[in-house]
């Protein structure tokens, strides 16, 4: 059986595959499969953008679909940039651009508490809807440090391990990050799911 990936991101294939190894399922990106479809998110949630992605994919494909939203919730911003958070400074801004309006914006602000959040959806070749969620909880420095990730990762401080993702090394990162959270708690749904439908 195969799962096709509703995204182009090479780091998400390789976490999926990872984590999902143990099923006997193939991992291939939408991208692998030739699907080039320009998905609008227009959920106000994380996983009803999840969804969005994962149900317009599945229109392309009898195979089963994986999805995932993320984003970076940071409280004394009200939970901005939340479901924004990859557009938050504008279409395609840079990652410097990125972390530079979050750090202006919380110039003055006392509380630095944040968490990465990630939904990811499943859907089924008999069309049935799994969902799942992942968060990890820290704080925003006042300056990035740290050369590895993407996107928010150098100026999150993760709790869990005493440094920024971005300080990290990937195989750190993945145990405890809100995607590898998402995930594994989705491989616990699809496995049962998976044995039935290989004994059909």
């Amino acid at each position: 059986m195969r799962i096709i990936a509703a995204t182009k991101n090479a780091g998400k294939i390789k976490e999926i595959e990872s984590i999902f190894g143990e099923l006997g399922v193939d991992v291939v990106s939408q991208q692998d499969e030739g699907f080039d479809v320009d998905i609008e998110e227009t959920g106000d949630t994380f996983e009803k953008n999840a969804l969005i992605k994962a149900r317009a994919v599945s229109l392309l494909t009898d195979d089963i679909v994986l999805a995932d939203d993320s984003g970076l919730c940071i409280d004394a911003l009200d939970g901005r940039p939340g479901i924004y958070s990859a557009r938050y400074a504008g279409e395609n801004a840079s990652d410097t651009a990125k972390i530079r309006k979050i750090l202006t914006e919380m110039e003055h602000c006392a509380n630095r508490s944040a968490r990465f959040v990630t939904a990811v959806a499943v859907i089924l070749p008999d069309g049935r809807e799994l969902t799942s969620s992942g968060e990890v909880k820290g704080e925003i420095l006042r300056e990035p440090e740290g050369e590895n990730g993407f996107g928010y990762d150098p100026i999150f401080y993760c709790t869990e391990l005493g440094k920024t993702f971005a300080q990290a090394a990937e195989e750190e990162k993945n145990a405890v990050s809100h995607r590898g959270r998402a995930l594994r708690a989705m491989y616990d749904k699809l496995k049962p799911v998976l044995s039935s439908y290989k004994e059909d």
